[in-house]
């Protein structure tokens, strides 16, 4: 059995590939703005921000101020600069996104690579009323996570932890089989034996 654990992992670990080297955020989409007023619009702002091919997204999720309702369309920007100063600030277009429970745009943008980069978030009506409403923030841009190592690191306990309940499951299972197939003992060829014996056939005899 215990063989039969290595070779599984051993094949899941050939599977998945070398472990990369690159470190940093790995995970779902963390909140920089968290259900903050800004204007007509309650605004909260996730984001996934990886460097390189990846790029980094941003969920901007907007609920009406009270006494006020969303339009329904809005154009929506996220701006992005390192905060060293070394690059220029760029924006790019976040489309809305087919929710039913929450009106959300995403957008995704370039990380060139791993530091603080200033956040600026646009919100303005398509319909030009109103003015632009500025959501402003910061968040550090990390390399990508391990890929498909990353269900082994996070699932590792629970694999190790089924395993061990298997493991123990069948050690019991193979144990009860055991107990009920062992044969019973002959106690005929035990009552003939005893029938044998020098003393009982004397007592025989003398009856």
């Amino acid at each position: 059995m215990r063989s039969g654990l290595i070779v599984v992992a051993s094949l899941a670990t050939l599977g998945l590939g070398p472990l990369p080297k690159a470190q940093g955020h790995d995970g779902p989409p963390f909140p920089i703005v968290e259900e903050r007023p800004f204007g007509p619009y309650i605004v909260s702002v996730w984001t996934d921000p990886d460097v390189g091919l990846e790029k980094g997204k941003f969920f901007i999720i907007l609920k009406p101020a009270p006494g006020t309702t969303l339009p329904d369309e809005l154009d929506v920007k996220v701006c992005v600069q390192p905060k060293s100063g070394r690059l220029k600030e760029e924006c790019y277009d976040a489309e809305k996104q087919d929710l039913r429970d929450q009106v959300q745009y995403k957008a995704e943008v370039e990380f060139d690579q791993q530091e603080m980069w200033k956040v600026r978030v646009l919100l303005k009506r398509s319909d030009g009323k109103g003015e632009v409403v500025e959501v402003q923030s910061e968040v550090e841009a990390t390399p990508p996570g391990y890929g498909p190592w990353d269900l082994l690191i996070y699932g590792f306990p629970f694999i190790l932890f089924g395993s061990l309940w298997l493991y123990a499951a069948l050690r019991r299972r193979a144990a009860r089989r055991s107990e009920l197939t062992a044969p019973a003992p002959a106690t005929e060829s035990l009552v003939g034996i005893s029938a044998e014996r020098p003393e009982n056939r004397d007592s025989t005899a003398t009856k």
